[in-house]
Order: structure tokens, then C-alpha cells, then sequence
């Protein structure tokens, strides 16, 4: 597997709180890894930055060959990266369907349907494939947690991600839709997708992801096989205040 994604050396500080200090990893085309720490270690500001949204202080990233950090998150997305939201915010007043087709007439250039009609369609097999599609007509106003958190991923998948960035889509969801929502992203690792995925669910997280790294206080702290790294003191006394 060649880098799809290069980080080096990232940092950001919001005064005098250090967000990231010199963060370093890749990410191999078709695979997932898993972004982990106690709250406030630093996951979501590195999605940010990969996304597009937050400036670094330091460090580069390289995607694809080529340096990203600059470009406008819409840019990003029109090379295939692409992100969810820990806090879902839909268009309430658009239906499921209509929040998907968005993801799908805006995201990845390569692969855009080529009418409103063949986006509509492709919507509603993802949300068939999300456990929505009886909620294809269903304002998204009317949709609760969960239901939002499938939405946002279906959502992501339309736009044809090559690098999807997942923050914590699987909170709140049941034992049984975990295991859907799994299996879908390993679908599209399968299909060559690469994803970063920040999970506080350990039962999500496990089976799912190929490696794994781990944030605290901004620096990683661990990154390997994922289980490896879970087994790491280190990482255990991080999360549970003792060793094993």
C-alpha cells in the first residue's frame, strides 16, 4: 500500500494551549485507522486541519504527492477529501434524500452524477445502505440523533471520498447499527477508500480499524497495529488511570 496521506510535524497552539506538537503519521491508500485520546487531546483539531478548516501553526501535509494546506475545505473535497461533524447540522429544511444528493453534486469531481435525477438516485441507495431509506422523504428537522449520524454518513459516502474523515459517527448508535455502519466503511476500504476515524467506542473501533494512533495532550503518544497499541500502559493508564 503507497501514502495516500503524509503528515509531518503538525502543530497548533491557541495561545498558550498547544492543540498538536509535532505530529507525525500516514495513511496507506484502502486503510483505516483509528484516532484516539481522552477528550482534548487533539483529534478534532487535527481532522480540522485536514479538512481545510483550521490553520496549523507548523508542520506540512501531503496528499497525494501534493501540499493541501491552503486550499479552501471545498477545494479539499473536490479531491476527495472529505469529513463528518461530531455535531451533525443538516439542512433541516431539506429531506434525507435531498442532504445526501448535496454530498453527491458537490463532493469529488471525478465520478459526479451527471443530473439531478442520477444523484437522487444513488441518495437513496445510500440511505437504504444506512438503515434510512424509509426516511427518504423525511425532513431531516425530523429525524432524531442517531438518524442524523447515519444521515451525516451517508451524507460523506455520496461525495466519493478518497480520504474520509470521521468524527465520532457512531456515537449514540445501537450494538446492531455499529455493526452496519462497520461493515459499510469496511466496503469502502475495500473499494480503495482510505479513512481516519476518531471513536470513543471501543467495541466500534476494534474490529474496524487496520492501525491505530493515540493523542494526549496534543503529542502522539502510540501508533501501530491496533492490537498492539491497545494493550500499550501507556495507553490503557491514559484512559482508565491505571496500568494493566
Amino acid at each position: 500500500m503507497s501514502a495516500l496521506l503524509q503528515v509531518k510535524d503538525l502543530t497548533k497552539s491557541y495561545g498558550k494551549l498547544i492543540a498538536l506538537q509535532q505530529v507525525s503519521f500516514d495513511v496507506a491508500q484502502g486503510e483505516i485507522v483509528g484516532l484516539i485520546g481522552p477528550n482534548g487531546a487533539g483529534k478534532t483539531t487535527l481532522i480540522g486541519i485536514l479538512s481545510g478548516a483550521i490553520k496549523p501553526g507548523a508542520g506540512t501535509v501531503t496528499y497525494r504527492g501534493r501540499s493541501i494546506l491552503g486550499l479552501k475545505p471545498y477545494r479539499l473535497g473536490q479531491l476527495g477529501i472529505v469529513r463528518t461533524f461530531q455535531l451533525v447540522q443538516p439542512f433541516l429544511h431539506l429531506t434525507a434524500c435531498e442532504c445526501v444528493m448535496l454530498g453527491n453534486l458537490f463532493g469529488a469531481v471525478d465520478g459526479r452524477s451527471g443530473s439531478i435525477e442520477a444523484a437522487r438516485e444513488r441518495a437513496c441507495a445510500l440511505l437504504v445502505s444506512v438503515g434510512l431509506g424509509h426516511k427518504r422523504d423525511v425532513q431531516a428537522e425530523l429525524l432524531n440523533i442517531p438518524e442524523r449520524k447515519k444521515l451525516e454518513i451517508a451524507r460523506a459516502i455520496a461525495a466519493r471520498p478518497k480520504l474520509l474523515l470521521l468524527d465520532e459517527v457512531m456515537a449514540g448508535l445501537s450494538s446492531s447499527e455499529i455493526a452496519e455502519i462497520r461493515a459499510l466503511l469496511q466496503k469502502l476500504r475495500d473499494e480503495g477508500v482510505s479513512i481516519i476515524v476518531i471513536e470513543h467506542v471501543m467495541q466500534a473501533i476494534r474490529g474496524l480499524t487496520d492501525r491505530m494512533i493515540v493523542l494526549h495532550h496534543g503529542e502522539k503518544i502510540a501508533e501501530g497495529l491496533t492490537v498492539d497499541v491497545l494493550q500499550q500502559d501507556n495507553v490503557v493508564k491514559n484512559y482508565t488511570g491505571r496500568t494493566h
